[in-house]
């Protein structure tokens, strides 16, 4: 019996340790900006990169699209890009939902 909680007690530390862990890799949304974003958008925002000239990115810092579009579309072309203006990529298969809602604060934080 003792060496039954033994190991149960093992396993349970473990799992412990790698929920803990998990939680620590949580990104921030600049990281992740920086990751993802920035080679269209550019580090303002403004997408005046090359990239994000040819694929007709979004300027982030325009308050009138700001006043447009809603947290829930900005959300939606995070997770599944978009095709309308230019061409995003989705990162549903890259950042989790709580990293995106994440971004849409950060996209908000740059308006012009």
């Amino acid at each position: 019996m003792m060496r039954l909680f033994s190991v149960m007690f093992f396993f349970g530390c473990v799992a412990i340790v790698v929920v803990a862990a998990n939680n620590n890799n949580a990104r921030t949304a600049p990281q992740l900006y920086r990751r993802y974003c920035v080679s269209c958008h550019g580090s303002d925002g403004r997408a005046k990169t090359s990239k994000g000239k040819f694929s007709h990115a979004r300027d982030l810092t325009d308050a009138q699209w700001h006043d447009d579009v809603s947290d829930e579309r900005i959300f939606n072309s995070i997770m599944n890009g978009r095709n309308v203006r230019g061409n995003m990529p989705a990162f549903s298969d890259k950042i989790k939902q709580t990293e995106a809602e994440s971004l849409v604060n950060f996209v908000r934080r740059m308006r012009g």
